[in-house]
C-alpha cells in the first residue's frame, strides 16, 4: 500500500529545508500557520516569520514589499482565502510588477470535506491562471509538492502553489523529475491520454489500471504545472491517443481542462471530456463521499475515456 502523507505537511518541511539554505526566505501566514504547515518554518526561524492575522489583502501586500528588499516570500492561507480576498493585490502589486512571492495555498478542492463550500475552493486555478506572470503548480502527492516548493525558490517570480488537507498516496518517487512547465508521462498508452492533476493523478492511475482489464491502453500524464502549461507533451499524446480526458478537482471551468481544451481547439482539435465540479458549489460531507457525488472517481475518468474513445471512431 502507498504510503499516506498531505501535501501540506511536504509544504512546512520543505520550507524548513529551504530556509536552512537561504537566509532571505521569509514566510507570512493569515493566523493559519497550524493548518497551512507554516508552523514548522516559524519554530526554526521565527525571526524570518510574520502572521499578519485573519487580513489576506495585508498578507499579499507585505509579502510584495519584503520582496522588494531582496527577500524570496512565502505567503500562505487557505486556497479560498489566498486567492480571493486579494486578488486585486495579486494582480495589481505582485504579478504587475513580477515580485518575487510565492503564494502556497493548504485545503485547496472539494476534499476539503466538511467545512463545506465557504472553504472548498473550486475556482482558484481559474482565477490565478489568468494572471499574467503567474506560475500556477497543483502537486499530485507530498514528494512533488517538495520539490514544486524547492523550484519556487530557485525560479524568480510570482507562483501560486495549490496543496489539499487530506492525507493522500505518494505515487511519485526519486525517479520522477519535478521541473517547472514540463509535465511527467507515468503511463504509456494508444487508446486515450488521461491529463490530471492533484489528487486526480492518483485517480488517473487507478482508471488506467480499470481500463486494462477492458484492454484500452489509456496513457496518464501528471500535468503538475496548469501554467506554463507543457503544449509539447499535450501535442505528442494527442497526436498518439486522438482523444483525451482531463481530471481535476475544480471546476472544469477555467483550470486544467480549460486549458488543455484552448490549447488543442487552436492547435489539434479533438474529443476531450473533462472531469471534474461542473459549474457549481461544493457541499459538506466526507471527502470520498464528495468525490462520488461530483463525479470524480476512477470509475468517472474510465467513462469519460470509454466516451472520447468512441466519439473518435
Amino acid at each position: 500500500m502507498s504510503e499516506l502523507k498531505a501535501t501540506r505537511d511536504a509544504y512546512g518541511e520543505a520550507l524548513v529545508e529551504a530556509g536552512k539554505n537561504n537566509e532571505n526566505i521569509v514566510v507570512v501566514d493569515a493566523d493559519l500557520s497550524a493548518s497551512t504547515k507554516t508552523a514548522k518554518f516559524r519554530k526554526h526561524f521565527p525571526d524570518r516569520f510574520f502572521n499578519v492575522g485573519v487580513a489576506e489583502q495585508n498578507l499579499i501586500d507585505i509579502a510584495a514589499g519584503l520582496s522588494t528588499c531582496g527577500k524570496i516570500v512565502f505567503a500562505s492561507s487557505f486556497a479560498l482565502f489566498a486567492t480571493g480576498r486579494p486578488w486585486e493585490q495579486i494582480r495589481n502589486t505582485v504579478a504587475y510588477s513580477n515580485l518575487n512571492v510565492k503564494i502556497v495555498a493548504s485545503h485547496g478542492g472539494i476534499s476539503v470535506g466538511a467545512d463545506g463550500s465557504s472553504h472548498q475552493s473550486l475556482e482558484d486555478i481559474a482565477i490565478m491562471r489568468v494572471v499574467p506572470n503567474m506560475k500556477v503548480v497543483v502537486p499530485c502527492d507530498a514528494n512533488e509538492s517538495y520539490q514544486a516548493v524547492l523550484s519556487a525558490v530557485a525560479v524568480p517570480g510570482p507562483f501560486y502553489i495549490r496543496l489539499g488537507r487530506e492525507k493522500v498516496p505518494v505515487i511519485t518517487g526519486s525517479g520522477n523529475e519535478f521541473r517547472v512547465g514540463k509535465a511527467n508521462v507515468l503511463k504509456d498508452g494508444s487508446d486515450v491520454t488521461i491529463i490530471a492533476c492533484g489528487i486526480m493523478v492518483d485517480s488517473a492511475m487507478k482508471a488506467a489500471d480499470i481500463l486494462a482489464k477492458d484492454g484500452l491502453k489509456a496513457a496518464v500524464i501528471d500535468m503538475h504545472t496548469i501554467k506554463p502549461i507543457d503544449t509539447e507533451i499535450i501535442m505528442k499524446y494527442a497526436e498518439k491517443t486522438g482523444c483525451v480526458v482531463t481530471a481535476e478537482e475544480h471546476n472544469v471551468i477555467g483550470g486544467l481542462g480549460g486549458a488543455v481544451c484552448e490549447f488543442l481547439s487552436e492547435n489539434h482539435p479533438l474529443p476531450v471530456y473533462r472531469v471534474g465540479t461542473r459549474d457549481c458549489f461544493g457541499q459538506s460531507g466526507e471527502p470520498v463521499s464528495l468525490l462520488q457525488k461530483y463525479g470524480m472517481t476512477p470509475q468517472d475518468i474510465c467513462e469519460g475515456a470509454k466516451k472520447v474513445i468512441k466519439m473518435k471512431r
